[in-house]
């Protein structure tokens, strides 16, 4: 038995469908600027050739139907809605033709932004860790399982602030589609079970509030929801 100084943190897991099992998180990886319209509203160029990334600690998880602290550092936090692979078998440079057969299932998420944080330290040619990667900027819902829904290629995408529609699009309006990202992300990482792929939000990005609820929703895939709650 390994005497650790202090405890090791709990692993990070998910609720799978209609399971008693729990799919553990690995790491998450997330897709940059993958709708156009999102990428306009941001000013910023579309990477057509291939996807850009940047990355999530598995500690940053936290549950649909959550409440959350406003975090820290920032007064402009804002939602983006995404779907989100799973995935289910290790693989390295994984052919296109191939790539769905190593994903386990889906999930929606909301990768939650210090926006403010974020456009400062792009303006400076800096990383984005403190705009991205922090605590429970990483809402995951339950994973629905593709041996149950298949892989989804299109369906709606919606979020609703407070009951108001935000963002309303269709996955299929994915710059870099499904297959395409696992094959590119498995040249740079050996994939393994548990990893995570955030594949990007539609455009209607903005701000949150304390006090504010925020639901979402994939066509055939779920639904998440979250709430704002005070500063900790």
């Amino acid at each position: 038995m390994t005497d650790y100084l202090f405890p090791p943190p709990a692993t990070p897991s998910l609720p799978i469908r209609n399971s008693q099992q729990r799919f553990p998180i690995r790491r998450i990886f997330c897709v940059a600027r993958n709708y156009l319209a999102h990428a306009q509203e941001m000013g910023m160029a579309v990477e057509r050739d291939v996807p850009s990334y940047f990355t999530k600690s598995a500690q940053a998880y936290v549950a649909s139907g959550a409440t959350i602290p406003y975090p820290p550092g920032t007064s402009d936090f804002q939602h983006e809605m995404e779907l989100v692979v799973c995935i289910g078998k290790a693989g390295f440079q994984i052919p296109e033709a191939q790539a769905l057969s190593h994903v386990f299932g889906y999930a929606c998420g909301l990768d939650m932004t210090r926006r403010d944080l974020q456009i400062k330290a792009r303006e400076k040619k800096l990383p984005w860790d403190l705009g991205k990667d922090f605590e429970n900027a990483a809402v995951l819902s339950e994973i629905a399982p593709a041996s149950v829904i298949g892989h989804p290629a299109t369906g709606k995408i919606e979020l609703k602030l407070n009951g108001v529609v935000k963002q309303s699009s269709d996955i299929s309006l994915m710059i870099h589609q499904i297959p395409a990202v696992i094959a590119h992300l498995s040249g740079f990482y050996h994939l393994q079970p548990g990893d995570l792929i955030f594949t990007g939000t539609p455009e209607g990005v903005g701000p949150v509030a304390v006090g504010d609820r925020i639901e979402g929703m994939i066509a055939g895939v779920g639904v998440i929801v979250l709430n704002i709650g005070a500063p900790a």
